[in-house]
């Protein structure tokens, strides 16, 4: 959507590339020890685009609804960006606040547009198409169960690999579905999940994310459990975890960031929720210095007893 809407503006867009160990190190570098990964992870990106650029564009997203917040951490990004990386260029800024009503977000988006040109009706073409662009992301996406990523591919006309679970099969194995709950920032980022999906693909495992639900599935699997929604990021794990928990799921897979405080809640009432319904369900928490060899053990542990669970059900419904 903010590609779209910068290049409708007239900006050539650099975009900074995938994560590797490098931009994680250099962002780690810069930031106090309990910062969580994926911050480490964006101050890196941003080091790696000083210099490149002439502004980096940082959104700041304070609340999608009434009393509905997201982390601190988050909404302070572009101060914590100008502390600690100093030599980064200037901070372009856009701050959605559903609290302030519809007008403060206009406002928003036309102080960011006024950088480019001081034309409203050009800001106003130009975050219309954003906003187009965007409901077509969203409908490919829950259209066609797919991830972020491989929804982005198609729109940019640059899908090259075969779509996730499109290599399951069951090679005279049990087929089972796990459930993926987590942050695209997580899920989405394979340096920072040691390649999560692309292994569940080689473990012929037929999975769900997410990004695969309807908002109002997502807030319909709230409401089973929490019925009021507090922070941004509910959706993502609560709500995709209460709607996999009512839908047949043969297991839970939750990936979540090491001294992440809202998840740590999140994913523990999940984990009862499992639990109470008989579900497996497994957590794995990433950072800086988790050890691959100890994702895949575990991953290959749960995957296992998962389809021995099925297998032992269907030998006694049989």
């Amino acid at each position: 959507m903010w590609l779209t809407f910068l290049k409708e503006m007239g900006a050539c867009v650099v975009v900074s590339g995938q994560t590797n160990p490098r931009i994680i190190k250099q962002g780690a570098a810069r930031v106090v020890c309990d910062t969580c990964l994926p911050l480490k992870a964006y101050v890196g990106h941003v080091i790696s685009l000083t210099g490149n650029c002439d502004s980096i564009f940082i959104p700041i997203l304070r609340s999608t609804g009434k009393k509905v917040l997201n982390c601190s951490r988050f909404l302070g990004l572009p101060d914590m960006i100008r502390a600690v990386v100093p030599e980064a260029p200037l901070i372009l800024e856009i701050e959605f606040d559903l609290n302030r009503g519809q007008g403060y977000l206009y406002r928003q988006v036309y102080e960011l547009g006024r950088y480019f040109s001081e034309n409203p009706v050009r800001i106003a073409a130009a975050a219309k198409q954003a906003w187009k662009v965007h409901l077509k992301y969203q409908e490919l996406r829950a259209a066609n169960s797919l991830t972020y990523n491989e929804s982005i591919d198609i729109i940019d006309g640059e899908s090259k690999t075969e779509m996730h679970n499109s290599q399951a099969h069951n090679n005279g194995e049990e087929l089972i579905v796990i459930g993926l709950i987590g942050h695209p920032y997580i899920l989405c980022d394979e340096q920072v999940n040691h390649r999560l999906l692309e292994r569940m693909n080689k473990f012929d495992v037929i999975f769900l994310t997410p990004e695969m639900l309807t908002t109002e599935q997502k807030q319909n699997g709230i409401a089973s459990i929490t019925h009021d929604t507090y922070w941004v990021s509910e959706e993502e794990v609560i709500g995709t975890g209460a709607y996999f928990l009512e839908n047949c799921v043969d297991g839970i897979i939750g990936a979540m960031a090491f001294g992440c405080g809202p998840d740590s809640l999140m994913m523990h009432l999940i984990h009862e929720k499992a639990r109470s319904a008989g579900v497996p369900f497994m957590c794995l928490t990433f950072e800086e210095h988790t050890a691959e060899v100890g994702i895949v053990t575990r991953l290959e542990a749960f995957l296992d007893m998962v389809r021995h669970r099925k297998r032992e059900r269907r030998h006694k419904c049989a």
